[in-house]
């Protein structure tokens, strides 16, 4: 895998601002995740998980022991997610695993790749030698993903496991790293502040609205 900066490049030169987000998150983590429908709910799980399920997942993730980074669109509603996850099986062998959903509508745009870069990145920064996918035979996205990577894929039955060798964490990763949080911090503020404005402008607009309203009946 390359250590530049493709966690923060999308298709050409267009940036995708990626942003790990913590606990406070964890409502639009579980809105995300029960948005899917059953089809993605099933690649994305193994099975057709429902929504008591989903909840259990979201309410189990540990922002201390994961890393979960998100992409927002300038509603700042959460449109693609992945997690992390620091399994204590895994750490005698220094092995992370990776999930990633991406809701419809946003699909195309390169977003799983990017989840997929950005966390290997943070992985090897923190020291961990293996990137894992395990994934459905038929999550042909998953699995391309990782082989785009330089992943082995072994396919066992209807299930595909997937190992990224990481590199060791160098000065290159660990800015490359810093750049794209950097990165995702601004354009998560840009876009709480212009909801702000346009929330603010709305009001505005309303004031206008009562204000002519009330001079015309008065006029009346």
């Amino acid at each position: 895998m390359s250590t530049s900066n493709r966690s923060a490049a999308g298709h050409g030169s267009a940036i995708v601002p990626i942003r790990e987000i913590g606990s406070r998150y964890r409502e639009q983590v579980a809105r995300h995740l029960l948005s899917l429908d059953e089809r993605d709910r099933y690649l994305r799980f193994g099975y057709a998980a429902n929504d008591r399920q989903i909840r259990t997942y979201v309410d189990g993730i540990d922002f201390t022991r994961d890393r979960v980074f998100g992409i927002f669109n300038r509603r700042l509603e959460l449109i693609a997610l992945s997690h992390l996850a620091r399994a204590s099986e895994f750490r005698p062998s220094r092995m992370s695993e990776f999930g990633v959903s991406v809701a419809k509508h946003a699909r195309g745009r390169g977003y799983g790749s990017r989840l997929f870069e950005r966390a290997a990145i943070h992985a090897a920064n923190e020291g961990v030698n293996v990137l894992y996918v395990h994934a459905l035979a038929e999550n042909a996205a998953m699995i391309r993903i990782a082989r785009k990577a330089g992943a082995s894929v072994a396919r066992t039955g209807g299930e595909s496991e997937c190992h990224l060798q990481l590199p060791v964490a160098t000065l290159e990763t660990r800015v490359s790293e810093l750049f794209s949080q950097r990165v995702g911090q601004l354009d998560y503020w840009v876009k709480t502040e212009l909801s702000h404005m346009r929330s603010l402008l709305g009001f505005v607009q309303q004031v206008r609205l009562g204000v002519q309203d009330a001079r015309h009946k008065a006029g009346s």
